[in-house]
């Protein structure tokens, strides 16, 4: 009884991570059976039996015989999983939510949880997705020409492509329309003021001199800005609110302003531009948008934007709030950042494997749905989170673990020559559990061999044992023992691996030369990666993780 408890404890933990972890199967079984603390090493020696029974178990073996003795034992965690998300407030009718990016660079890990987010609420209520590219600031955060495809292809590769794609630099007259129908219900006025005097008469919750324009004169100035009679910074439309808002940030904000620069897709069209908020919240409308979600820290932004719905009668979106999630690998990257890194070349590319784009995630072989299972695990919740990759690339592993082909690769190789090799045939499996079939190599006599070092005595994994004598190698027969296990090439290709940060050159076996640009492979005893180029006699793989 208390074996079998041991064994569903360490198969749910070896289900639920991965690997199996020792020390937290040996809590889980003590938690279950309190009855037993008085004998932790026995618990201890039984948890190490069971991990060695089900080392050799495919992963659906696993959850097959978890499921047969502990039918629910993932209950709490799938219910927990979808839960997480929560249901979509004021959901009865129609849902039409959008994703509303910056295209000033590719999606990033941080971006693509509005994706999986907002597309997930889509899905579950039969609602309609958009993505709407915000791209109206011309200058500051200038719209990247290929970020605009690079968007739609992620979305669709994460699983969730937009029902419609809206681009808002299109849109410009209808967001003058709306700006101007304020100006004439006197909601909105143009400010000549220098930006630092009316910030202290924003500090002090004072009008400002222009806010006491008529229409006609507001129009006319409106009209002047327009027509190019201002220059940069000279002018501004504001909404009115409340100059004696608790917060400053509400009060009478703007809404467009004057940039020369060229648009990468409208060119020099226009000039005055609207700001994000006045965007956004009259693109919300025409859109029919149902739902919002944004980050805690936008709420003024939610009390700006309701200032036009009420002016213009409009019903403002539910919206939800979340709060901030840092990954802490990839620190406080900005995409304007990564963008001055690579022009600076201290990047390679937006696909550089150091960077949080989903570019280089891709690149390195992780999946879709390790990606997919990591927001929807955070869910919605304004509790800001610091996360880590190791929970993605544990989501990673369980999704390319059981299709992965091994193959051996060794960084800095050492070359050795083994003597005395009796004839010996080696199979080595693809895969320890599917049936991928085998490769299979025939040694005899004196065989050149390339290891990442060389001890006194070693195992060649898979294969026989090599013992040191005098100054070379022989062969040491095949029996089992404790000695290490190394990882070797025989026959080698060129190959390297691209790790963050650096590039490892070594040597790789023949047969990866079969394998498929695109593969996911495990690169036994070094991580899973994802074949690059191959081909030639050379191949280049990007690691994803150990």
């Amino acid at each position: 009884m208390v074996a079998k408890s041991i064994l569903k404890h360490a198969l749910k933990n070896a289900v639920e991570h991965g690997e199996p972890n020792a020390k937290a199967i040996i809590g889980s079984v003590l938690a279950a059976e309190p009855s037993l603390r008085g004998d932790v090493k026995a618990v201890a020696e039984g948890v190490r039996g069971a991990m060695q029974e089900i080392a050799g178990w495919s992963a659906e073996k696993r959850r097959k015989e978890l499921l047969k003795m502990w039918p629910d034992a993932l209950k709490k965690r799938e219910r927990a999983a979808k839960e997480a998300l929560g249901p979509l407030p004021n959901s009865n009718g129609k849902v039409v939510m959008r994703f509303a990016p910056n295209p000033n660079g590719p999606p990033t890990l941080g971006s693509s949880r509005g994706i999986v987010i907002n597309g997930e609420y889509c899905k579950r209520y039969n609602g309609k997705l958009i993505c709407r590219f915000d791209d109206t600031d011309p200058s500051l955060k200038k719209p990247l020409k290929e970020a605009y495809d690079w968007y739609l292809e992620d979305m669709e590769w994460l699983g969730y492509p937009p029902d419609k794609v809206v681009y808002a630099s299109d849109r410009i007259p209808k967001y003058y329309k709306v700006a101007e129908e304020l100006i004439m219900k006197r909601h909105a006025y143009v400010c000549t003021c220098p930006a630092e005097k009316f910030r202290k008469l924003k500090a002090e919750g004072k009008e400002c001199p222009c806010r006491s324009q008529g229409n006609h004169e507001a129009m006319g100035l409106w009209k002047k800005m327009l027509n190019g009679g201002f220059g940069e910074g000279e002018a501004v439309l504001r909404i009115k609110t409340d100059m004696r808002h608790k917060d400053p940030a509400i009060r009478d904000w703007v809404a467009f302003r004057i940039r020369h620069g060229e648009h990468t897709r409208a060119g020099k069209k226009y000039i005055v531009w609207p700001m994000l908020d006045f965007e956004g919240a009259v693109e919300d409308h025409l859109l029919g948008t149902t739902h919002i979600i944004r980050g805690k820290d936008l709420r003024d932004s939610t009390e700006r934007q309701k200032y036009i719905y009420r002016y213009m009668g409009w019903e403002y979106p539910v919206t939800l709030y979340w709060g901030r999630v840092a990954v802490h690998e990839f620190g406080k990257l900005s995409t304007s950042g990564i963008s001055k890194g690579i022009s600076e070349g201290k990047y390679g590319g937006w696909d550089d494997p150091r960077l949080p784009t989903i570019r280089a995630l891709r690149r390195r072989g992780f999946q879709a749905e390790a990606i997919v299972k990591f927001w929807m695990g955070l869910g919605l919740s304004e509790k800001d989170v610091r996360a880590s990759m190791a929970t993605i690339e544990a989501f990673n592993k369980k999704l390319v673990d059981p299709k992965a082909r091994r193959y051996f690769f060794v960084p800095k190789p050492k070359k050795i020559v083994v003597k005395g090799i009796p004839p010996t045939r080696v199979r080595l499996r693809y895969h320890p559990q599917a049936d991928m079939g085998e490769r299979e190599y025939f040694f005899k006599g004196e065989q050149e061999f390339y290891v990442p070092e060389a001890p006194d005595e070693f195992r060649l994994k898979d294969a026989f044992n090599v013992r040191k004598e005098g100054g070379g190698y022989t062969y040491a027969g095949k029996g089992l023992s404790g000695l290490p296990k190394l990882q070797w090439v025989s026959e080698p290709i060129e190959a390297e691996l691209v790790m963050p940060g650096k590039t490892v050159k070594g040597v790789a076996e023949r047969y990866l030369l079969e394998a498929k640009k695109g593969w996911v492979v495990q690169l036994e005893r070094v991580g899973y990666a994802r074949i690059d180029s191959v081909g030639n006699d050379k191949a280049t793989l990007w690691l994803a993780h150990r």
